[in-house]
């Protein structure tokens, strides 16, 4: 969430900023707003003053023997002077609320500006060595490859509950799960990730505190009769294990990373690529998110983000690197790499990751600060958080990239430990 402070001190930044992002400009209305609210507080301070002046001469009074019930009288005017303001308060500051809880992060200053993905940048690409775009025999793609190996069963998948619900079957089930261990084994002895294993279900102050509810609730399912989400990402539980804390500066940078699975019902996605893992409803994810100090996070982006690449490096994928434009950022993030692994048989790159810096955009929401150790005061912290990676189209480049002309699968070195066998076919 964005600071008022902030607002009224950079009112044409913040103008700028929201441009960018093809956001509606809320500057004016939430400094008339704040002006409002100013007022009303030092109204009501200057009425509880009287009256704190006023009751400390009714004792006096009484003991002279004056008559004290016109003072009564004043003073429950005042009172009531004093309730009606705390209410026109109490509106203002829900109405300045629930404006900013709708308004998104605006983009840090190296993000370059654009409407749409289309004017992403691309900062790198990686490819294996011997590497070819083009295969000198004909690429089933993973849905193919999936049936013909029994990998994969999409059809079961919908009828057990419906399309967008992927079933892993057989070595297919085993390939996904030693390819979850790897990257939380390699997230934690390489790259220093404390693993957690978060709640799947999590409360509605859990979904607002990383800014997925108001602006992102119609994309959620909802179980209403527990009031519980289940989560489209480990972002969000992960996030709020801090919530409504104050962490100690000699702890930061925190770095968790955890694995669960994630549900999307990608509501308004109707016509984009559906087959197959392109679009589902239920995917696996192995998380990283980290609590950092202001002056360090971008830092930590560039970290995250290599720490993801080193999973896809070691993985033998080809991948890129996409810096996000301003109007393609999602509606928490300051910057947000993408990182896009590529599919043979679909001919282009699919998004595997995304690693993001929301500055202090979430720790508003979500009340996550440290106390800074010169000046002994709570500050918010910066938080950060990246797939590492998420598995479903992971698993699409995996699959499609390592078959071989007799449509057989060659298994990656690094995970024939995790699965027990080197190759499928």
């Amino acid at each position: 969430m964005l600071d008022v402070k902030f607002i009224r001190e950079n009112r044409e930044i913040v103008k700028q900023g929201l441009l960018n992002k093809n956001a509606k400009d809320i500057v004016d209305e939430i400094i008339q707003l704040d002006e409002e609210r100013r007022t009303f507080i030092s109204q009501t301070e200057e009425l509880k003053a009287k009256k704190n002046q006023v009751s400390a001469q009714i004792p006096k009074m009484k003991k002279a023997g004056e008559d004290t019930t016109a003072v009564f009288t004043e003073m429950k005017q005042v009172g009531d002077e004093i309730t009606i303001l705390d209410g026109k308060l109490k509106e203002i500051e829900e109405r300045i609320d629930s404006i900013l809880r709708l308004t998104p992060n605006i983009a840090h200053s190296s993000v370059p500006v654009g409407k749409s993905a289309e004017e992403n940048v691309e900062v790198r690409r990686w490819l294996p060595e011997g590497f070819k775009f083009e295969n000198d025999f004909k690429v089933l793609d993973h849905v193919e490859l999936g049936k013909k190996l029994n990998l994969l069963d999409f059809e079961r998948g919908t009828k057990i509950s419906g399309s967008g619900f992927p079933l892993y079957t057989a070595k297919g089930a085993t390939l996904e799960r030693a390819l979850i261990n790897f990257m939380l084994d390699t997230h934690i002895n390489n790259h220093g990730y404390a693993e957690v294993l978060p709640p799947v279900l999590v409360n509605r102050d859990s979904m607002r505190g990383t800014g997925q509810i108001p602006k992102m609730e119609e994309d959620m399912y909802f179980i209403e009769k527990d009031g519980l989400y289940p989560i489209p990402t480990a972002e969000v539980p992960i996030t709020n294990i801090h919530r409504d804390e104050i962490l100690a500066e000699k702890d930061l940078t925190i770095k968790y990373v955890g694995y669960s699975p994630c549900f999307r019902r990608e509501a308004g996605s109707y016509g984009k690529d559906s087959k197959g893992f392109l679009r589902v409803h239920q995917f696996n994810k192995v998380e990283m998110v980290k609590f950092s100090k202001p002056d360090n996070s971008y830092k930590e982006l560039e970290d995250m983000t290599n720490d993801a690449e080193n999973i896809l490096k070691a993985l033998n994928v080809p991948y890129r690197i996409l810096m996000l434009c301003s109007g393609d950022l999602s509606f928490s993030a300051a910057k947000c790499y993408d990182i896009e692994t590529w599919s043979p048989a679909e001919n282009k790159w699919l998004e595997a990751s995304s690693c993001s810096n929301f500055e202090t955009f979430q720790a508003r929401r979500a009340n996550i600060r440290f106390r800074n150790e010169e000046t002994k005061k709570p500050e918010f912290v910066h938080t950060l958080n990246g797939s590492g990676l998420a598995t479903s189209r992971l698993m699409v480049s995996i699959l499609e990239n390592n078959q071989t002309p007799e449509g057989k699968i060659i298994i990656p070195k690094v995970l024939q430990k995790y699965t027990g066998f080197e190759l499928i076919g």
